[in-house]
């Protein structure tokens, strides 16, 4: 455990060379657009690192998503608009603002009591409606979470997941009598909207469940090819009824 304020010095001078005379051709042609999939990236394999119980991985991943914010303050500096400090300087300040509980005299005892109150504090910042700030980049099933759970402190929710489920359900028959494209398009996205509030409502988070049931897939799926492969022959030979009685062994062995 070392200075933090001497590494961050150290890593924002060694973006500076990079981006120097003599510096690095690649990161000098880089803008904020350009990195924006990087920076995706970056997040994503911290929630990997997250997800695996890797602390050690974790240290890597956060410093590669550090870098992104480094980056992005130096492109900004070179172009006049502001640097490192002010983005630093600016969420310390939106820090404090928020939590007066902490910094101040404000009385808030419980999580809720702070979730509660998050709303106004955002507003005092000028976000004048409820959903405003949320962006529409977020991965789709993340952004309805979000609309969802700022909506539920107003109280526009269900009352219980039971409910949510029957309207859930209630999307899917629509779906299921939707004719057009266009219909179609638009009671998937209902049902896939729906399926949101009952996942919150359980304390799911969807895109979680989503990327487990993404991984188990793909660890039975590969079970299928390992099992076919060894027998030296191929999927393509194999029928729905035979793949899916592999799928299910491939369950009994807890995949």
């Amino acid at each position: 455990m070392g200075d933090n304020g001497q590494a961050l010095e150290e890593l924002i001078a060694i973006m500076d060379r990079l981006l120097g005379e003599g510096g690095c051709p690649w990161d000098q042609e880089q803008t904020h657009e350009s990195l924006i999939r990087y920076l995706i990236e970056e997040c994503y394999e911290v929630i990997e690192a997250i997800n695996q119980q890797d602390m050690d991985e974790l240290a890597i991943e956060l410093g590669d998503l550090l870098l992104q914010v480094v980056f992005h303050a130096a492109l900004a500096e070179r172009a006049g608009a502001f640097d490192f400090a002010d983005v630093a300087r600016a969420v310390s300040k939106k820090m404090v603002d928020r939590h007066p509980h902490v910094f101040g005299n404000m009385d808030l005892k419980t999580a809720d009591d702070v979730l509660n109150k998050w709303e106004g504090f955002k507003k005092k910042e000028g976000k004048k409606y409820l959903l405003e700030g949320i962006p529409n980049s977020l991965p789709a099933l993340m952004r309805a979470e979000k609309m969802q759970e700022k909506a539920a402190r107003v109280g526009f929710d269900w009352p219980d997941a039971v409910q949510a489920a029957a309207k859930f359900k209630e999307e899917v028959d629509e779906l299921v009598a939707a004719q057009s494209a266009q219909e179609i398009r638009e009671e998937m996205g209902d049902v896939l909207f729906a399926l949101v509030n009952v996942a919150r409502l359980q304390g799911i988070e969807p895109e979680q469940a989503l990327q487990a049931a993404n991984d188990k897939f793909e660890r039975r799926f590969h079970y299928i090819e390992k099992k076919i492969e060894a027998a030296g022959e191929r999927m393509e030979d194999y029928n729905l009824a035979q793949l899916d009685q592999i799928w299910d062994e491939a369950k009994t062995k807890g995949l």
